[in-house]
């Protein structure tokens, strides 16, 4: 698999455990089809990970770039390709400029016709906002 296809699958688990979901092995194979022994296999375990473990300081980057938006405001799809993108961002060794182009295709592929251009907008002043 693809690094694309391997953050749409991250991108998938963070949504289902954001609605209660566990993301385990079940979700894993059955219906995302996700090999233990596929290439970018690792990769998806390792987003859906380090989302989770810093899930409160990607969540505060978000609030603190997402002018007058809650994270409750935010539709559970953008708010999972948000938390992927600035786990990339900030936490792996992801490119900045990369994370975000990846996300605006994740929401155009998957969320709003204006979801691309609203995580582009939080993305892109993290990243201004974090290199200051």
């Amino acid at each position: 698999m693809k690094r694309s296809v391997a953050r749409a699958r991250a991108m998938q688990m963070v949504y289902e455990w954001e609605l209660g979901g566990d993301g385990g092995e079940d979700t894993k194979l059955g219906l995302l089809e996700i090999k233990p022994d596929e290439s970018e296999a690792d990769y998806v375990d390792s987003l859906v990970a380090g989302v989770t473990e810093n899930k409160a300081d990607i969540d505060a980057k978000i609030e603190k770039y997402a002018i007058g938006w809650t994270l409750e405001r935010i539709s559970r799809v953008d708010l999972s390709i948000l938390r992927v993108a600035v786990y990339e961002m900030l936490f792996a060794s992801v490119p900045k400029g990369v994370a975000i182009s990846e996300a605006v295709e994740l929401a155009n592929t998957y969320s709003t016709d204006k979801a691309g251009t609203f995580i582009n907008g939080i993305l892109g002043s993290i990243m201004r906002g974090e290199n200051a």
